[in-house]
């Protein structure tokens, strides 16, 4: 199945892109989502820790499942004062 990503900050000027379309496999979870990204840009994986989730504007969690056409967000830590 297909899912659109969605990437802020840093996450987006790591992959070069602040939207990205990638096929998943049924059953696929917000993690493996992740992964899928983190294969192909390594640099992504230092904020695993810190990122905030969310699929179809609604914030999840790493296990919350996908479906075809879902839309999924990565977002790092913002700072401000």
């Amino acid at each position: 199945m297909r899912v659109n990503i969605r990437l802020f900050a840093r996450l987006r000027d790591i992959a070069g892109a602040g939207e990205l379309a990638r096929q998943v496999p049924d059953g696929a979870t917000v993690r493996t989502v992740w992964d899928t990204l983190t294969s192909e840009f390594p640099d992504l994986q230092d904020y695993e820790v810190s990122i905030s989730t969310a699929v179809n504007a609604e914030y999840s969690r790493m296990d919350a499942p996908v479906g075809d056409g879902d839309e999924v967000a990565f977002l790092p830590p913002v700072s401000g004062g």
